[in-house]
Order: structure tokens, then sequence, then C-alpha cells
């Protein structure tokens, strides 16, 4: 059974503000005493839970800088919880940052059976599906090529084809489509609306509130690391909107 369950998590970063050192700056820092370096810890998920569950589509919001993608990736074990703890049962193919673990110095071809090692897939399985990627990418001509020479739209394109080449039980979405040629991005729409069906679990960011309205169950809203609000995708979309428009007219 496909479920994804947080309990307490919480993400830390530490943001440095001196800036990094000249070549001179560090030769005389040598017969100086050093000084402290001034840090600062930064809490981008702040003791957050929350349990999905089989069939359900789940929207988060919130303003940039929110914990939004930084909750993403740590469902898709980019980020390790600083603390608290995260449990994902069922297939995830993860559609957030154009090319993510593509290795610039490999051909598309080669990157296929990286990236999809990364994904879960077994190398019978990416020799299964790979012409299908190639073709559906619309790569043939390029993909033994280093993918260091792509444009954005052949990352993406290739990407995506990898991603959603076999049915995932949950789909991990982020803004995927920006930047993608319009001839893709109808094809991949396509596409992802099977892969959205198919899936048992859907978690998407959009700042898209109506499309998140339409295709969603339920939404959680995410303010400053934290989970402001969770539950029915219109009364917390409603919710939202409210927000955004009072700080609006608070400007």
């Amino acid at each position: 059974m496909s479920c994804i369950s947080v309990e307490d998590l919480s993400i830390k970063f530490r943001i440095y503000h001196d800036r990094s050192p000249s070549l001179k700056d560090y030769v005389a820092g040598l017969f100086r005493a050093s000084k402290p370096t001034s840090v600062t810890d930064f809490w981008a998920v702040n003791r957050v839970s929350f349990r999905i569950g089989a069939g359900e589509r789940v929207g988060i919001v919130g303003h940039n800088g929110a914990g939004k993608s930084t909750l993403l990736k740590a469902l898709c074990r980019i980020y390790e919880p600083t603390s608290g703890s995260l449990r994902v049962e069922g297939r995830i193919a993860p559609l957030l940052e154009i090319g993510a673990g593509f290795h610039p110095e490999f051909a598309g071809r080669e990157n296929i059976y990286l990236n999809g090692a990364i994904l879960g897939y077994t190398k019978q399985q990416l020799r299964a599906i790979e012409q299908e990627i190639i073709d559906f990418a619309d790569l043939e001509e390029f993909i033994d090529t280093p993918v260091k020479y792509y444009s954005t739209g052949m990352y993406l394109r290739l990407a995506f084809s990898l991603a959603t080449a076999v049915q995932p039980e949950i789909l991990i979405l982020d803004e995927m489509f920006a930047g993608g040629d319009a001839n893709f991005v109808q094809k991949a729409t396509t596409r992802m609306h099977k892969v959205i069906e198919g899936a048992k679990i859907l978690v998407v960011v959009s700042h898209d509130l109506d499309l998140l309205e339409r295709i969603c169950t339920r939404v959680i809203w995410m303010d400053h690391g934290r989970l402001k609000e969770d539950g029915p995708a219109k009364e917390v979309l409603d919710l939202y909107r409210s927000s955004i428009a009072t700080q609006a007219v608070a400007a």
C-alpha cells in the first residue's frame, strides 16, 4: 500500500554571512588571529507532520521560501531530515529540477541509465524502455551527445520522458513545465494527465491555484517552514487566496 508519513520533520540549512576570502586575505589571515565566522541557522522545514494515503491528490502552496520545494526534496530523499522522520512506501517519480542527477560529461543514453538507477529502475527495466524514452523526448539525433551540450528544452524532454516512462505509484511534481517548448508541453501535458490518473499518490507544488483546485483533493499550506493549514483543497485554497489579498491591500 502506497503511503507517505512525515513526523515532526525539520530541515536546517546553515547560512554563512562572511564573503569568500581572496588569496591576499587568506595569506594575511595565517599571521593573525582568525575572527569567528558569522553563521545563521535557517529552518527551511520546521516540525512538520502529516500523512498521505493511497488515492490522495495533495497540493502544496505557500509564498516563495515557505519550504515547499525543500519538503518535496525531502520526500524524494534528496535532503535528509535534520530531525524527525519520514517514511515513503511506493515507487516515486520525482519531477523536480530539470536534469537533476544528470552527469554533464555523459551522453543522453548513458544518463538514462544513471538517472534511471537513481529513480530505482533496474538495468533490465531501462533496456526495455530505453527506445521509448528516446522517441518520446525526440532526441534520437542527440542521444549519444554529452548532455552538457543540451539546451534547457532538451534536458527537460529527456528528464520528463525518463521519469514518466514507467507508471509511478507516487508522483512528485514541482512546476515541471517551466522552460519547455510549446510543442513538447502539449505532448507532455497529455501524458501527465495519464500519469496523474494512474498514480496512487500525487504531491504537487504550483502557483497555479486554479489548477490545484481542479486536480487536488487536499491542500497543505506552508508558511515560513511550518504547516499552517491542511485540509480539503477548496477550503484551504480559499483561505490562502484571502491571505494573499489581505497582504496585497496592506502593501
